[in-house]
């Protein structure tokens, strides 16, 4: 689906009750006071919110997203609230706006299936972490590759399943990027959609420091 799309989807669906998250990722994350944190597919602005509360006036949150209306919403509420300590950014996944090892955790729910060059965003995510930082991360596999007819179909894409890859080729992108170990911290029985199954997780990995520094 052409960002164009997803955009003028999500964008209308900024005012709605609807939940648009597959996952709880924030839950899991546990940012610290002074901390630099980031939400890939911010939304409402919910968790930048939250952790921005949690991380104090020491620390600082930036949530990315590609939809002016989630965006327009997010920075609405921080008004409201008077929360200085985020920025809400308009940006593609695979190319973040922010300089290298400057972020302690990342966080997302089910947005990266979405992202047309997953390992470009994998890339990203280690790139911005600082030697130490952590990423936690919900969101969805297939059990088999997504057949053609339904990468595009504006049901499979609202329920986050549409651009999902196979647990193998989710695993080899996060080995390509950088990440050793990754910790599977939830995950579900597979679930029917369409003609395949898929599963949802939430993962946990530290960048750490290379043995050549």
């Amino acid at each position: 689906m052409a960002l164009v799309e997803i955009n003028n989807r999500y964008s209308s669906l900024a005012n709605d009750s609807c939940c648009l998250s597959c996952g709880g990722a924030i839950d899991y994350s546990k940012p610290q006071l002074g901390e630099t944190c980031l939400d890939l597919g911010s939304g409402r602005g919910t968790d930048v919110l939250r952790m921005a509360e949690q991380v104090g006036e020491g620390g600082f949150v930036y949530g990315i997203d590609i939809s002016d209306g989630m965006l327009r919403r997010a920075e609405a509420t921080a008004r409201k609230l008077q929360t200085e300590n985020v920025q809400f950014i308009k940006a593609e996944l695979e190319k973040l706006p922010l300089q290298d090892e400057t972020v302690d955790l990342v966080i997302s729910n089910c947005t990266i299936n979405h992202a047309a060059n997953k390992q470009l965003v994998w890339n990203e995510i280690y790139r911005v972490l600082k030697t130490g930082g952590r990423f936690v991360v919900s969101d969805i596999f297939s059990t088999l590759p997504v057949p053609e007819k339904y990468k595009n179909d504006p049901q499979a894409v609202s329920e986050c399943w549409a651009g999902s890859v196979t647990r193998e080729i989710y695993m080899e992108q996060l080995k390509n990027a950088g990440f050793g170990k990754v910790e599977v911290l939830e995950e579900s029985k597979p679930y029917p959609k369409g003609e395949i199954e898929v599963c949802s997780f939430t993962i946990r990995a530290f960048k750490k420091k290379s043995c050549c520094n």
